[in-house]
């Protein structure tokens, strides 16, 4: 706390001279005394609100630009993609075990479907592109906005139709964990 209140004074000597403005001119904006403007400038004065409120509104600066205030972050989360099978996965969800997200870019190729079983249950929506979608005894085509949910135990597969990239959302359960989808029930 000390260091970032010894470097509130230069902060605002160096402020006031880009700004051109003098000691006098300052004074007189914002009601705070000569003597009190070079005290805070020469850190012989502690800096307080009732001091500070005044003079960013007289410099038309933010308060944090006045105390050296550190950034806010970015709150987005940027997980790192991985890439499996030349499909690249972004994880949305951070905690291991449950339910678990991706997001899913499966890219342009000709495949030929190996489908496969595993312990689980799945959900996929489709954000774009054309997704190809073998299912037990099932071979369909999933486009924009459509989705599914399949028990994992079910041969399946999925991946590209060979006429361009295709991008969807997956939730995972591995231990048979189903989605719920809570929908209105139809108006009579």
């Amino acid at each position: 706390m000390d260091e970032v209140l010894a470097e509130v004074g230069p902060r605002l000597r160096r402020i006031r001279k880009e700004r051109q403005a003098t000691l006098a001119g300052l004074s007189e904006v914002t009601g705070i005394s000569v003597s009190t403007l070079s005290r805070l400038e020469s850190g012989l004065r502690k800096p307080s609100l009732e001091l500070l409120l005044p003079i960013a509104r007289a410099h038309e600066v933010a308060l944090d630009e006045l105390v050296g205030a550190p950034s806010v972050r970015d709150p987005r989360v940027r997980a790192a993609p991985i890439s499996r099978h030349g499909r690249t996965y972004w994880p949305l969800t951070r905690q291991p075990g449950g339910l678990q997200a991706f997001k899913v870019l499966v890219p342009q190729a000709n495949e030929e479907p190996e489908p496969r079983t595993h312990e689980g249950y799945e959900w996929l929506y489709v954000l774009s592109g054309r997704l190809r979608l073998v299912l037990g005894g099932h071979d369909a085509v999933l486009t924009a906005g459509e989705v599914v949910e399949f028990d994992t135990r079910v041969p399946h597969w999925f991946g590209s139709t060979g006429e361009g990239p295709a991008e969807f959302l997956s939730l995972f359960g591995p231990q048979g964990e189903r989605i719920h989808v809570r929908a209105r029930p139809k108006r009579s």
